[in-house]
């Protein structure tokens, strides 16, 4: 059976620099050039380029490409095929630090600060680097930043998906390849890939049990387009599970999700008014809605526009709930379910860790979300 590629191109390197064709502090072919010269993906690539680091025949440096190391450098233990003469430099990951790319949609203080905050304190202790790179939810801006880290030469990538029906074929790629990488907030269904998210179905009950506890039984679910975008899905999951678990009957019409102004593609203040006119008129059109159950921060506060706007005091005539929320002030605007942010960027570090370290199989890391209550909750009206 013939050997894999990336052994096959680790050997003739590994021969090239044994035979002198590369010198100590030569500059090897980059894993591009490597790709191009014979024929296979940069993922390919890379592992012949990662396995010569680590049995020390060249020096990975970020950035800058891979050379040829130096054979008076410690010796470590061999990662290649095996070669009973082997003679020539040995020095373990010779690359130096680990580097871990970041690729997220956006982060702001409701969401996505904390976890960043989690990811980088998790490198620092592990003395690695992060490199991030914002999406801003743009399925190309994303494929862009994954080729771009993995041409930068990363050990390692976390990522929180762009939303949207198609998962990224960069993806794909990484997943076929064998890279190590993991993916936070939401998991893509069919893709055997590590994930650390939020349990949204479980947190999303929890929230709606509260409001059902406060005697709110007209429940408005306000929410962006699904587009199978799991943290979505599961939410509205877990709203409609808690009603079957109670014995109330899910009445849809009170439903409105097409709220499109908080995706950070569609972010204007154009957007945002339009939103607000299409809640006022949800709520105008359904006067029996005491509470709405909204499926993120930002439209929470939509929500609050518009009931000040339709003269709606909250909480004494509306109630509001949503997930995430930042304290003003000290104050705490909205009742919420809080994500436990920095401890899903230090466990997704962590699971990229071991992944980079042994190969070992992907795992589904969910983590609870906590109830808090906020200024936005109160008794139904009677």
């Amino acid at each position: 059976m013939a050997s894999p590629m990336y052994e096959r191109i680790f050997v003739a390197l590994r021969d090239d620099i044994r035979g002198g064709k590369y010198g100590i502090g030569d500059r090897v072919p980059s894993e591009k050039e490597l790709a191009d010269e014979y024929g296979v993906s940069r993922i390919t690539s890379k592992k012949a380029l990662e396995m010569l680091s680590a049995d020390g025949w060249i020096v990975r440096r970020p950035g800058r490409g891979s050379f040829v190391a130096d054979p008076a450098a410690p010796a470590a233990a061999p990662s290649g095929p095996a070669d009973d003469g082997r003679v020539g430099p040995r020095n373990g990951a010779a690359g130096g630090k680990l580097l871990i790319g970041l690729v997220i949609t956006d982060f702001s203080e409701s969401y996505g600060t904390g976890l960043v905050h989690g990811v980088e304190e998790a490198s620092r202790e592990h003395d690695s680097y992060l490199v991030i790179r914002r999406t801003l939810g743009d399925p190309s801006r994303e494929e862009e930043a994954i080729k771009g880290l993995i041409e930068l030469g990363v050990d390692g990538l976390i990522i929180l998906p762009a939303q949207g029906e198609f998962f990224n074929a960069e993806i794909l790629k990484l997943v076929i390849g064998k890279f190590p990488f993991v993916m936070v907030d939401r998991y893509l269904t069919g893709i055997p890939a590590g994930t650390v998210c939020s349990d949204n179905m479980a947190g999303a009950r929890l929230g709606t049990w509260h409001l059902f506890d406060l005697g709110h039984r007209h429940i408005g679910l306000l929410g962006p387009p699904p587009e199978h975008t799991t943290s979505v899905e599961d939410r509205i999951e877990g709203f409609v599970k808690a009603h079957a678990e109670r014995g109330i009957p899910v009445d849809r019409e009170l439903w409105l999700t097409d709220i499109v102004s908080t995706h950070p593609t569609a972010y204007s203040e154009e957007n945002r008014a339009k939103d607000i006119v299409k809640i006022k008129r949800h709520l105008q059109t359904h006067p029996r809605i005491t509470a709405l159950f909204a499926i993120e921060y930002n439209i929470a506060v939509l929500a609050r526009a518009a009931a000040d706007q339709l003269g709606l005091n909250v909480p004494r005539d509306l109630s509001i709930l949503c997930f995430d929320c930042p304290e003003t002030n000290g104050r705490i605007p909205f009742t919420h379910l809080k994500q436990q942010q920095e401890a899903m960027g230090r466990a997704a570090f962590a699971s990229v860790l071991r992944l980079i370290g042994s190969g070992a199989a992907p795992e589904r890391t969910l983590l609870a979300a906590q109830l808090v209550p906020g200024e936005s909750t109160g008794p139904a009206p009677r």
